[in-house]
């Protein structure tokens, strides 16, 4: 006779808001010092999710902030470049609860220096106008800059060839119009057949962070992301690894970590499921293999004069030169889109000679 033993092994897994008290901690005091404008970046990107997904946070998980808050409206006075970091920080740590008005003064002062006329690009006046018309002020008073917001994201051919930098500026203008999801925006279909051609190519390269912006701007369309790219992101997100340790490198993947858990958010999942420690930590997701994309875009390169816009043609003359994986991951991608015909045609590049 064997006797069976059950040992009550507690998880290592902390309640939810146990997790984000200690995402707080660690942005704000263990990887970076106040000082470095990449503190403002990660701590602007963790309370930007919060604020945005309306995740619980503990009201004593704030304290963190309080130094910093405090002192916010001085710091813009001196540091007014950083402004947008430092009105959107203050900005989600009021509208999280942390008590106080600060962030209506540097509202007011960003629109009396008129910083945002310091802006070269329509993306970042956008960004600018999000966050002071929070506070009721529009900095901007540029009629035409929707009209040009909406032309770039309805250009749906830009975004059929590989270019991260559009695709970025498409996800962030979607954010923005949108107000990440609380307000409808006046975008036709072409935004969102834009979204489908740039989530193809992300797919193709297995980028999980750009994949999860581009899901996130769908929903916040309306739309509803090919389950093929939500399920493998939700796979990816459960792959990252989190190592804690006071000397553990900061050079890591917190970003994609942060953007992949804030979709699982929004995809009604649980963010942020790993084991967590208050202290440092860095974020690594999983290796991956060379991605597809690369090697069927020399392919179709190499193909010149043969190379045609009908998917079901380079299908076969694609076969022989490229790896079967690669041939699997299009076939793959075929099937999660109803736009991959039309995004095809602009990806193979092979317009009138």
């Amino acid at each position: 006779m064997s006797n069976v033993i059950h040992l009550a092994v507690p998880s290592r897994i902390l309640p939810l808001e146990a997790r984000i008290t200690a995402l707080l901690a660690l942005f704000a005091e263990h990887r970076r010092t106040g000082d470095d404008v990449f503190w403002l970046k990660e701590n602007g990107e963790m309370l930007n999710i919060l604020q945005s997904t309306g995740l619980p946070v503990p009201a004593e998980a704030l304290a963190v902030h309080a130094g910093f808050y405090a002192k916010a409206a001085k710091r813009l006075q001196f540091f007014p470049q950083y402004y947008r970091f430092l009105v959107s920080l203050a900005l989600d740590l009021e509208d999280l609860g942390m008590p106080g008005h600060e962030a209506e003064k540097m509202v007011a002062f960003a629109d009396r220096e008129g910083l945002v006329q310091a802006e070269m690009s329509d993306l970042q006046r956008a960004e600018a106008r999000r966050l002071l018309t929070r506070r009721g002020v529009d900095p901007v008073r540029d009629a035409g800059l929707d009209d040009r917001l909406r032309a770039f994201v309805s250009r749906t051919r830009t975004f059929a060839l590989p270019n991260k930098k559009a695709a970025y500026e498409l996800t962030h203008i979607v954010f923005y119009l949108t107000q990440y999801g609380h307000r409808p925006a006046d975008l036709g279909p072409e935004a969102v057949t834009s979204l489908h051609f740039a989530g193809l190519t992300a797919f193709l390269d297995q980028n999980a962070d750009l994949l999860a912006e581009i899901c996130l701007a769908m929903r916040f369309l309306g739309e509803v992301p090919p389950p093929v790219w939500t399920g493998w992101l939700r796979r990816e997100t459960s792959l990252f690894n989190v190592e804690a340790g006071e000397t553990v490198s900061i050079n890591d993947d917190y970003h994609d970590f942060l953007i992949c858990n804030w979709h699982e958010a929004i995809e009604g999942g649980e963010p942020f499921r790993k084991p967590m420690s208050l202290g440092r930590m860095r974020f690594d997701k999983r290796p991956t293999q060379a991605a597809a994309l690369r090697e069927i875009s020399q392919a179709m390169l190499a193909l010149d004069d043969a190379r045609v816009g009908d998917w079901s043609v380079m299908k076969r003359r694609m076969a022989e030169s490229v790896s079967q994986e690669a041939l699997g991951m299009l076939e793959m991608a075929a099937t999660t889109s109803a736009h991959f015909e039309a995004y095809f045609e602009g990806f193979a590049r092979a317009g009138a000679q």
